[in-house]
């Protein structure tokens, strides 16, 4: 009896050995070359999101841009009028306001924590060492039903009311195909601030050579807040300066 359990322990610690000797680089490594390898996603200058979004009931076309030179933005369109949220043109990041639909700029607080995140295109975990960014492996956990690697991303500080703290997000990676299916973080401003929200990615889809989630949800507080289906991924779009710019700023050069 003493042989059988001393060979089945053998067993079950050299099975588990490949997940406990992963380290965080390697989980990393494998999921770039999973999701397309990373000298194909440093070679994007852009990406555009096309889809729909639904929010207590209610369901909306949704596009998203982002691109290398740090200029994004959010747009849906609701009882046939777009809306825009956190655009960024470099400088000035604005949003719609929905009492008023004008659009309104945030304020420097706001734009400078923003602007640190610009430079995570078209990920976080690209060359993160280069960003001062620290990344941790915690171990595994389950989430969403599946086996995951649990790893901290730290990122530079952000300041929250003119006080600095830590930007801390964690990350969830399928054991299996190395590819993140949740990250969780703090809310840091608004109503939900101080409550702990959660992104959960899904439905992986290749395009032209490189991988991604074509589902996302979003949960605060474990009440479910919004879904994006995404129908159309395009690759180094081209999109008009204009797209980014603040509408009085547009309205200046027209005169």
């Amino acid at each position: 009896m003493k042989t059988i359990k001393t060979v089945f322990l053998a067993l079950t610690l050299a099975l588990a050995a490949p997940t406990q000797a992963q380290s965080v680089d390697e989980i990393l490594s494998n999921y770039f070359e999973n999701i397309g390898g990373a000298d194909n996603f440093k070679q994007l200058e852009g990406l555009k999101f096309d889809g729909t979004g639904s929010q207590q009931g209610f369901e909306f076309p949704i596009s998203m841009v982002q691109l290398k030179d740090g200029r994004q933005m959010f747009s849906f369109t609701f009882q046939g009028k777009e809306i825009k949220q956190g655009v960024y043109d470099g400088e000035i990041l604005w949003n719609t306001n929905f009492m008023t639909m004008k659009a309104e700029k945030s304020d420097a607080e706001q734009t400078a924590n923003f602007k640190l995140n610009t430079n995570d295109f078209p990920d976080s975990f690209m060359d993160y060492k280069d960003k001062g960014y620290t990344v941790e492996l915690l171990g595994t956990e389950t989430m969403e039903g599946a086996d995951t690697f649990k790893v901290k991303l730290v990122k530079e500080p952000i300041t929250v009311d003119g006080v600095e703290e830590e930007d801390v997000s964690f990350y969830y990676f399928d054991t299996e195909d190395f590819v993140p299916i949740a990250v969780e973080a703090m809310v840091r401003t608004g109503p939900a601030k101080g409550k702990m929200s959660k992104t959960v990615m899904s439905d992986y889809q290749e395009v032209d050579g490189l991988y991604f989630p074509y589902s996302t949800t979003q949960y605060v507080d474990g009440n479910l807040m919004f879904t994006m289906t995404l129908e159309n991924i395009e690759l180094n779009p081209t999109v008009e300066a204009s797209e980014f710019a603040f509408p009085e700023d547009i309205a200046e050069e027209k005169e």
